[in-house]
């Protein structure tokens, strides 16, 4: 078979596109749930805020990959570089992120909250000790969509100077090489379906078990 014979005999190139594939997914990723974790914690209590931050999100979803990253080489200090794919990257993870950090916070049980409040724990530890634990699985859930997202999009990255996977993709179209294609095609879709059943494997590690079945309850009943 042609893409097989192809893979076979461009392994090396095709490593090195992989891994700059994953780098670029890795420092998005980092940087998202630090800003994206973050702002939803921010408006966690503030529904306007809130409501506002997510129709921004929205709007930037909204934007076709390449006509976003074509207005952010065209702003001064991205240009063609990897900042613009990483720029465009963390924007595109602000919905799923968000809002499942801001839903999960808001769904925690009032009853446990008011426990907590009882007990003399601060507004702080309450959400350090026992919403962020109970949000978890939420959260993560966000951030696995987010993620598998970023993988795909960042194909679109060759467009502005990135060597990644999208290369074997986008040299297939010019050169109508369907080989090229497939194996570009096929080894995204390995990433994103590996990068799903390692976060499913991550939640199991870090969620505690009376959350996890709680939440597949809550799942289940839905």
């Amino acid at each position: 078979m042609r893409s097989i014979r192809y893979f076979v005999n461009n392994l090396d190139r095709i490593a090195g596109y992989a891994l700059q594939h994953l780098v670029l997914i890795v420092i998005a990723v980092l940087i998202a749930l630090v800003v994206w974790v973050g702002v939803g914690i921010a408006v966690r209590n503030h529904g306007r805020v809130a409501k506002s931050v997510l129709g921004i999100g929205s709007l930037i979803m909204a934007i076709p990959s390449v006509a976003l990253y074509g207005i952010l080489v065209s702003i001064p200090g991205l240009g063609l570089s990897r900042q613009s794919a990483v720029v465009a990257l963390v924007l595109y993870s602000m919905l799923p992120i968000v809002r499942n950090v801001y839903v999960a916070l808001n769904e925690v049980d009032p009853a446990v909250l008011e426990a907590a409040r009882g007990m003399g724990m601060p507004a702080r530890r309450i959400l350090y000790r026992v919403q962020l634990p109970l949000a978890t699985p939420v959260i993560l859930a966000g951030v696995r969509v987010a993620i598998v997202m970023m993988v795909g999009i960042a194909t679109l990255a060759v467009f502005i100077g990135e060597r990644n996977l999208g290369v074997l993709i986008q040299q297939g179209l010019v050169r109508t090489r369907s080989d090229m294609i497939i194996v570009g095609a096929l080894i995204v879709s390995f990433f994103a379906v590996g990068i799903d059943f390692v976060f499913g494997k991550l939640e199991k590690h870090v969620v505690s078990p009376g959350i996890r079945a709680d939440y597949s309850a809550t799942e289940d009943a839905s």
